[in-house]
């Protein structure tokens, strides 16, 4: 599906545009398949609530391969802690309010994740190489505020995507989904990012040839009354695999993103699940076109 931040400037390339940071209140409204910005997005976290507003401590719950870090928190792979100070060289002065997202934590809790602030962004980009602390490049500070909300507002984008996956067994047990934790995986194509990758030199005229620019996986708790995980009882695990691409600006030159999210081919359930979701899709656009005759 499209989605439009509304960002006045994004002066950051794609390729700095890792998903692993991003959270925020929903600012989204539905449009039929569009998403837009609903007025602007105010600081910015991820999604992690911590005891205190000001706590340095980071459980933004992204997952890398790898970290030079000894001290790392199991929810992410990341370090668990991450400064909020200005760092020497800095010229700007970046926000350092968090703000908690729409989406809740795991089932022990009954709390929101929270989004890292500007200047926790910029100092977890600073150690992992994404800025030059001399030049301010690859990524310039101006960009940073722009980035934040550009990762909270396709954050909740893909939230929303989930929910409506998740829909039929809410029905059912009247008990919203959770999402535990989540795998950043930008060097991996997925094996519908591979596949379109092929098709698009086969039918360049129809499939895109741009490859996503980060995937994640997100483990997902349904609520299950069968379920028998010990350290989530009463939830069942459901993998989300969410490929992000790059669009073309609108007509107003903004920048639009593209979100394929779907459930995992790990199980019956979820095969089942994207069958009866895509063709719901397809008789619903054939009744549209079928009115519009």
């Amino acid at each position: 599906r499209l989605y439009e931040p509304c960002v006045e400037e994004l002066t950051s390339s794609l390729d700095g545009l890792q998903m692993g940071w991003f959270w925020a209140d929903r600012v989204v409204v539905k449009d039929g398949n569009d998403v837009k910005a609903c007025g602007s997005v105010s600081g910015s976290a991820c999604p992690v609530i911590h005891a205190s507003p000001n706590s340095q401590a980071s459980e933004c719950p992204v997952m890398h391969a790898k970290d030079e870090e000894n001290d790392l928190n199991p929810l992410n792979n990341m370090p668990l802690m991450i400064s909020a100070t200005k760092q020497h060289g800095q010229k700007l002065d970046l926000p350092t309010e968090r703000t908690i997202s729409s989406i809740p934590k795991g089932a022990d809790a009954d709390e929101n994740w929270e989004y890292p602030s500007p200047q926790q962004m910029y100092n977890a980009m600073l150690k992992k190489g994404k800025i030059d602390p001399n030049t301010g490049e690859e990524i310039p500070e101006d960009a940073v505020e722009s980035m934040v909300q550009v990762h909270n507002f396709l954050n909740e984008g893909c939230w929303q995507e989930v929910l409506e996956w998740e829909r039929p067994h809410t029905e059912q047990t009247h008990v919203e989904p959770k999402l535990l934790k989540f795998t950043g995986k930008p060097g991996q194509l997925s094996p519908r990012a591979r596949w379109y990758g092929i098709l698009s030199k086969l039918f360049p005229k129809t499939f895109d040839s741009n490859p996503p620019f980060d995937r994640h996986d997100w483990i997902v708790l349904r609520a299950d009354p069968m379920s028998a995980d010990p350290e989530n009882p009463g939830y069942s695990k459901v993998r989300y695999v969410i490929d992000f691409y790059g669009g073309a600006d609108d007509e107003d030159g903004m920048p639009t993103f593209h979100l394929d999210v779907r459930p995992a081919l790990d199980n019956v359930t979820n095969a089942r699940d994207r069958f009866a979701h895509y063709y719901q899709e397809l008789r619903q656009k054939y009744a549209q076109n079928d009115g519009h005759k």
